[in-house]
């Protein structure tokens, strides 16, 4: 019997590309079977030969589906619908509107390593969990939000671009009529609305897990800073960090700093000093006063 493999971010995600792909076929299927191609390309047709009274049909990524297979305690039909928005920051508890924070989130964690490559903090959220909005995760979150390509307001899908886009795209299909989702309840049935519920389950346990993490992350280094400013020495760090399997080379760790000089060494030391003293030396009263002086006789 093979080893079993550990979970890590790659296999999450593929899997959820998997199950993600089912879900756009499912989602248009359903929405297909209700606006069927034929009628689309009909009142399209009309569209261009009489204009905007005939302009009834546009993409969509987001829809409210409903069946009638559940019944009441008196034995009667009843509806269950919900409104369920596919694209990368639409919602996650069937609520209409947009802003939210756990939307963003769910969109920061699912392209986490690409916003990390663009410099921005996808943690942003879940680290200023509890705390009262300030500029610092403000700019933040909108830095992530527009790496994303996520369009400015939140409302207009035509305007995003970039990752978002191209998450939105598989999900878009034709639906005929110009009011909100809200009253074009699209039918289904029970099976077909669980699968999209297992959706919409699937992105808040993405958003759920995200934060777990992050927190227990947060936690280790807040604990970890403590514990390094007891120490009093260098190699006491490097023995927990040995005791924690993290391999770490002191003489690389003491040879250099963030500008790559070994300013350690004392005599790299001593010579950057030096170096110093002698730029100053050329600007020294004197030097100015003759720098005037051979300016003025040239002008």
């Amino acid at each position: 019997m093979s080893a079993k493999i550990r979970m890590n971010t790659e296999f999450r995600n593929k899997l959820f590309n998997k199950i993600k792909d089912v879900f756009e076929n499912e989602t248009k299927e359903v929405v297909e079977r209700s606006y069927p191609k034929e009628d689309v390309a009909t009142l399209r047709v009309f569209k261009k030969k009489y204009g905007d009274p005939c302009d009834v049909v546009a993409k969509d990524k987001c829809f409210y589906f409903a069946h009638n297979e559940d019944v009441n305690d008196e034995g009667e039909p009843e509806e269950t619908k919900s409104h369920f928005d596919f694209g990368l920051f639409g919602n996650i508890d069937g609520q209409e509107g947009y802003g939210r924070e756990d939307q963003d989130q769910f969109a920061h964690a699912y392209f986490r390593e690409e916003l990390k490559e663009k410099g921005c903090n996808p943690d942003i959220l879940p680290q200023q969990s509890g705390k009262d909005s300030n500029p610092y995760k403000t700019k933040h979150v909108d830095m992530c939000n527009k790496a994303l390509g996520k369009e400015s307001n939140g409302y207009n899908d035509s305007t995003a671009i970039g990752m978002t886009k191209g998450f939105n795209a598989p999900f878009y299909a034709d639906v005929i009529g110009t009011s909100y989702c809200r009253s074009r309840a699209i039918a289904c049935t029970k099976d077909e609305y669980q699968q999209f519920e297992q959706w919409r389950m699937a992105k808040a346990n993405v958003v759920s897990k995200h934060s777990t993490w992050v927190s227990s992350i947060t936690k280790q280094a807040d604990q970890l800073k403590i514990g390094l400013k007891a120490y009093r020495y260098l190699s006491e760090g490097i023995e927990l960090a040995t005791e924690l399997g993290i391999n770490v080379d002191e003489a690389e760790l003491v040879k250099t700093n963030s500008t790559g000089l070994t300013i350690y060494n004392p005599t790299n030391l001593a010579n950057m000093i030096k170096g110093m003293k002698n730029k100053q030396s050329t600007n020294t009263r004197e030097a100015k006063i003759l720098a005037r002086k051979q300016y003025e006789s040239v002008n």
